[in-house]
Parts: C-alpha cells; sequence; structure tokens
C-alpha cells in the first residue's frame, strides 16, 4: 500500500471511532440480498459489497441474509446469514436450518427454527394483491398480518424478457374445465395444484415444466424464481426471529416480500433499495407478477432507494410512489491504485471493451454494430466482450453474420483478478445500454484509467462529466467516437486524466454516509410515531 493510502487509511481509522464516540451504540442493520461475493452474477452483489464494506468502516453493523450457502466466503466485514443447505419447497410446519459466519473470521454457528411458531399462516393471498400495509409499518406483535401463497411462474430469471416464456402446447384447464392463460401464475398454480389434488393428469409439456421449475436451481437465478421468493422470505423470517437489529435494508424485488414481513413481525423500520426495475429489465412487456411485487415493496417501505434520479423519475412515474419518500443514492467504486497500470503482454491492436450482463436492456446488438463501423475505418481494433446472459448466443451469431466474427472475443463471464486483467487491456470501455439504472462498470474502468462512452439513458450519465455519451440507437455516433479516443491520444489522456479525478468523489464510503442519514431518518421517524401513539 502506498504511503499516501496509508494515511487515508488511519484517517478513515479515526474519524470512525470518533463517530462510535459521538453516537454511542453501534447501529445493527439486517440487509437482505440475492447476491453477495462469492456469490455474484453482475452489479448487484458488487454493489452490496461495496456498500457494506464502506458502513463496516463507518462503524455500522451489518448482517447479510443470503437465499443460499455462502461457501468460500472470504469478507471479516459482515456477518452472514444463509440456509444450510439449498432451500427446498418450505412449507409452515417444517424445520428450516441456517448458519451464520461472523463478522471477523469466528467460529461458524448454525440455527434451526421452525417455521409454524412465527408464521400461523392463517389466511393466504397473493402477495401482489392485497392493499400495501400502512406507511407507518406493522402493526408490533401481529404476526397474523403475514401470508405467503406460493405463485407459480414461467419465469426462468429475472431478466428474461416475456416473449422468452415456455408456452406449453396442451392447453392446461382449471377446476371449471376453462383453459388457464399460461401468462396467469395465479391461475396456472391453482389449475396445477387442483390436478394434483384430484388426481387428474397434467399436460406433458406442463408436467415437464413444472418438475423442472421445482428441481434445484442450477444458479442463482433459474427455475421457480418466485417460488424461490417464497422459500427466502420463509427463510428469512425463521432465522432473524431472535435477532435485535435497527433497521432492514432489501436490495432488489428478489427480497421485498421478506423485507415487508420480518418489518411486520418486528414493527423496525425497512428501507428498499431499487437498483433495477421490471420496465429496465423488460421495456413495456413487463411480467405482471414481478410488477406486483416491486409495487408492493416500495408501497410498504418506509423509504424507498434509488441509485439514480433517472430510476427515481420511473419509480414515481410507473409505481406511484411518492417523490418525498425516494432517495437517490449513487453507486460507488473501490479505488485501489496498486491495480492500475498493470501491463502484460499487449497486443498490437487496439481493444473495445464491453463489460457486463449479455442481456436485452444492456444494449449488446448496438455495441457490435457500432464495431462493424469502427472496423471499416480501423482494421486494426479488437473487442472484447466480457460477460455472459441470455443474449450472448444471439450476439455471437449477428456478430458471424455481420462478418466480424473473427475480430470480436467472447470471454465469458469474469471474477476477481481477470476484472482487473481485462480492464488494464481495454484502451476503451464502452456501455451501450438500453436502460440502466445506474451502471458500476464505467466507474471500474475509470478507476483502471480506462476512458469510458456510455448511454444516455444511463443513470451514472447524472454524475460522470469526463465520460462520452451517445444515445444507444446512434451506431453511427457511437462508432465515431470509439475511432476519435482510439486514433486520437491527446483526447484519450485528456479523459483518463480527468476520469481519473472525477471517480474519487463517487466512492462507496459517500453512498454509506447517505444510507446512515436515511437509517437514523427512519428509526427517528419510528420513535415520533410511537410517541403520537402513547
Amino acid at each position: 500500500m502506498h504511503r499516501s493510502e496509508r494515511l487515508k487509511f488511519v484517517r478513515r481509522r479515526m474519524r470512525t471511532k470518533t463517530r462510535k464516540k459521538e453516537t454511542g451504540a453501534r447501529m445493527h442493520v439486517l440487509m437482505l440480498g440475492w447476491e453477495f461475493p462469492p456469490i455474484i452474477t453482475g452489479g448487484l452483489g458488487t454493489a452490496c459489497a461495496g456498500l457494506t464494506r464502506a458502513l463496516d468502516r463507518r462503524g455500522t453493523k451489518v448482517t447479510f441474509v443470503l437465499p443460499k450457502a455462502a461457501g468460500g466466503h472470504s469478507a471479516k466485514h459482515v456477518s452472514l446469514l444463509s440456509p444450510q443447505n439449498s432451500l427446498g419447497p418450505v412449507g409452515t410446519h417444517e424445520i428450516v436450518e441456517w448458519e451464520e459466519l461472523p463478522a471477523g473470521g469466528g467460529e461458524k454457528t448454525r440455527g434451526r427454527g421452525r417455521l409454524s411458531e412465527v408464521l400461523p399462516s392463517r389466511r393466504r393471498a397473493p402477495f401482489g394483491a392485497a392493499a400495501p400495509p400502512d406507511a407507518e409499518g406493522s402493526r408490533e406483535g401481529d404476526e397474523t398480518s403475514v401470508t405467503f401463497l406460493g405463485v407459480e411462474s414461467t419465469l426462468r430469471n429475472p431478466y428474461q424478457r416475456p416473449e422468452e416464456f415456455a408456452s406449453p402446447l396442451t392447453p392446461l384447464r382449471d377446476a371449471a374445465g376453462e383453459v388457464v392463460d399460461m401468462n396467469d401464475p395465479v391461475a396456472v398454480r391453482a389449475a396445477i395444484a387442483y390436478a394434483e389434488q384430484t388426481g387428474r393428469p397434467l399436460p406433458p409439456e406442463v408436467r415437464s415444466h413444472h418438475a423442472e421449475s421445482h428441481a434445484p436451481a442450477a444458479s442463482d437465478y433459474d427455475g421457480d424464481m418466485i417460488g424461490q421468493v417464497e422459500r427466502y422470505a420463509r427463510f428469512c423470517l425463521a432465522a432473524t426471529r431472535h435477532r435485535a437489529f435497527d433497521v432492514i435494508h432489501a436490495h432488489d424485488w428478489m427480497t421485498y416480500p421478506a423485507g415487508i414481513f420480518i418489518a411486520q413481525a418486528t414493527g423496525k423500520p425497512l428501507i428498499v433499495h431499487v437498483h433495477s426495475t421490471e420496465f429496465d429489465r423488460s421495456g413495456e412487456h413487463i411480467n405482471q407478477a414481478i410488477y406486483d411485487i416491486e409495487r408492493r415493496g416500495m408501497h410498504g417501505a418506509m423509504r424507498v432507494v434509488t441509485v439514480s434520479q433517472l430510476t427515481k423519475n420511473l419509480v414515481v412515474r410507473r409505481y406511484g410512489v411518492p417523490e418525498h419518500k425516494i432517495d437517490v443514492v449513487y453507486n460507488g467504486v473501490e479505488l485501489e491504485p496498486q491495480n492500475v497500470g498493470i501491463t502484460g503482454i499487449r497486443p498490437k491492436d487496439k481493444i473495445v471493451l464491453y463489460f457486463g450482463r449479455i442481456t436485452y436492456q444492456k444494449g449488446p446488438e448496438y455495441f457490435v454494430h457500432a464495431a462493424r463501423r469502427v472496423l471499416e475505418l480501423m482494421p486494426d481494433v479488437r473487442f472484447v466482450v466480457a460477460g455472459s446472459g441470455d443474449q450472448a448466443k444471439r450476439m455471437i451469431e449477428l456478430a458471424a453474420d455481420l462478418g466480424i466474427g473473427h475480430k470480436v472475443l467472447f470471454t465469458g463471464f469474469l471474477r476477481g483478478d481477470d476484472i482487473t486483467r481485462v480492464f488494464n487491456l481495454a484502451d476503451l470501455y464502452v456501455m451501450p445500454s438500453v436502460s440502466e439504472p445506474f451502471g458500476i462498470a464505467p466507474l471500474e474502468a475509470m478507476s483502471h484509467n480506462v476512458p469510458v462512452l456510455i448511454s444516455k439513458s444511463s443513470g451514472v450519465s447524472e454524475v460522470l462529466t469526463h465520460a462520452l455519451k451517445v444515445d444507444f440507437w446512434d451506431i453511427d455516433d457511437m462508432a465515431n467516437k470509439i475511432v476519435a479516443v482510439l486514433k486520437y491520444p491527446p483526447l484519450r489522456r485528456t479523459l483518463q486524466e480527468h476520469g481519473a479525478f472525477e471517480v474519487r468523489g463517487l466512492t462507496w464510503d459517500g453512498a454509506a454516509e447517505r444510507c446512515e442519514q436515511i437509517y437514523r431518518a427512519v428509526r427517528q421517524e419510528m420513535s415520533a410515531r410511537a410517541v403520537a401513539r402513547r
């Protein structure tokens, strides 16, 4: 570590100790998330890791609840709570087991609990069907207000587009003999349950899909996603029943049901963090079941955190959330100067990098079309695509159809040191997203002294000045700006120097400070309401 970095580290620790003395008891946050290293598939896991590290530096204690066992966990700043085994179907009278990996690397502990002790389950209604709970949160001790209903869904992962949903050839019929609309997950689940209860045979296509959706998930987002969300909520209720914490912080739609149910059971304030919405993932063709969960979570929370003003405006317009209830907290980046400037065997070709999920919302097809325009002017350019996703096969085929397949390298999903290596090989990073609530990757690129070209349809464009910006659909403008950066070293150096300076102000410590302000505000609001009720 450089001397300047050591001084910064010491100053941060001194500020943390001073803050602890000033504020007294250490605040404890129960954080709910679907990803945390080493369980990570994209920006959500990176954001959760960065935010929790910064909160720890500020003296805030975090218990993080994951939906699957966290083998290989190496972080020492956060207590991880996760199922001891993969969660299968969980009924209200079943016992769930969990393990905790404490902060600081202490001994692993295990626990178990019977769900019926937490969840009487006297009434059942679809999560998205009932009116949102009052903004005051839960009624303390009112356990009967906690309800569940598993929803059968054809969703294969949270980034899947509706036109890709499976649709069986043989019709599924309900109890009245009517053909079920396969786009109505509640009706599908009811029809399957009726068929199983009465012994009616299911159509072969429905039977195979039903069996597949209840099989153990192959990855973090496979299988019956909404069923996994329900099981995660049940697990969270049992595993956190006797834990002390001050606020609940739930990241993205998969954790909103768990957050609301814990808030209802404990009376603790809930904050939901919107990293992405169904409109970002699917455009106008949304999955209604996911939208319902998102909306109920946003209205059921005391505060909503969005990663950009762009996302805040969408939440107000599309979900009807009052503007005064929403706080914008921009994501940050971990600055690691020791990883900048690593050199290796560099090719003579210029390297243009696409880094991220290969999905509809990231605009991969626009990147490929712009690449062809660039190669018409500069044949000594190579395009590196680092990532994976449901559009990867289509992207590869498109590059081949355009005759540039030999100029586009697909690395697949990268982790750890490979991410640093690919950034240090790049001459330019391009993010052509159709819809990007924020976008952490440009900050990571700038922290490695890589100039960036980003879509105007991104939250990060609100906070970056020294970045080139384009409309995602304007492939000619995109190609021209790529060529300009590669051909003119003065432009590239200017973007690098000013970008490196700018990114220093976009850190997770700043995001953590904003989150702490929100935590304190909701606690004060809860206390004021409690006093008013007396």
